[in-house]
Order: C-alpha cells, then sequence, then structure tokens
C-alpha cells in the first residue's frame, strides 16, 4: 500500500481539561499517514486519481481549531474519521502533539492507527 504524509502541520485550538488550556488556544502539530494506492495516479498524472492532501489539510486545519476538545485521544480519533472518509484512504495514522505541554519535554501527544472498518 502506498503511504500520502501530511507532516508537522501547525494548528491552534482549545486543548485540555485545565480551564486555562480552555481559555486560550494552544499550538498543536499534526502527523497523518493516508494508505492508499497511488499508482494510477503515478502513471497518467492526474490528481483525480489520487488523494488530495491540500483538500484533507485544510479540512483537518478547520476541525483542530474549532473542535475544542478535551483531549489529544479524541482529537486524534476526530481526524482519522475525517481522513477515512476520503474516497481512496483505506487507513491512516494520526499523530497529535501539544509542544511544550510538559515541562522539560518537546512535546508529548499521541498516535493512532485506525481502517475503515474501525467506523460505523
Amino acid at each position: 500500500m502506498d503511504k500520502i504524509f501530511i507532516k508537522d502541520l501547525s494548528a491552534r485550538g482549545i486543548i485540555g481539561l485545565n480551564d486555562w488550556e480552555r481559555e486560550n488556544p494552544q499550538e498543536m502539530l499534526i502527523n497523518i499517514i493516508l494508505y492508499t494506492d497511488i499508482r494510477t495516479a503515478g502513471e497518467n498524472d492526474d490528481i483525480v486519481d489520487s488523494v488530495n492532501y491540500r483538500t484533507i489539510a485544510k479540512k483537518v486545519l478547520a476541525h483542530a481549531e474549532t473542535a475544542g476538545r478535551l483531549t489529544v485521544e479524541t482529537l486524534a480519533t476526530d481526524i482519522a474519521r475525517l481522513c477515512l472518509a476520503e474516497p481512496g484512504v483505506e487507513k491512516v495514522t494520526v499523530r497529535v502533539e501539544k509542544p511544550g505541554a510538559v515541562r522539560f519535554s518537546l512535546s508529548v501527544g499521541v498516535e493512532i492507527d485506525r481502517q475503515k472498518g474501525d467506523f460505523a
């Protein structure tokens, strides 16, 4: 299976459990790997036969910046669901990080793998 990736997509939104986290948008880094078959697009040079990463990035940014989730686990699941709704995407890996959320670390977060059949 082929992979299309979106690396270090930067979003600012409400994420977290603490009162101060609910008041001010925080930076989030989002990484996505879309598993699909891009052989036809590779042969005919037509985006119609691929997954448009720009379209997905826009949808993910819009959601991450407005969802107001409490946990990165839920945001990652939301993003996986959005990606799997795109035609041609069979599996997705989503990583959501909160840079600077824990003292003495660059970032903390979660990474999940989901497939089409994981969501009803």
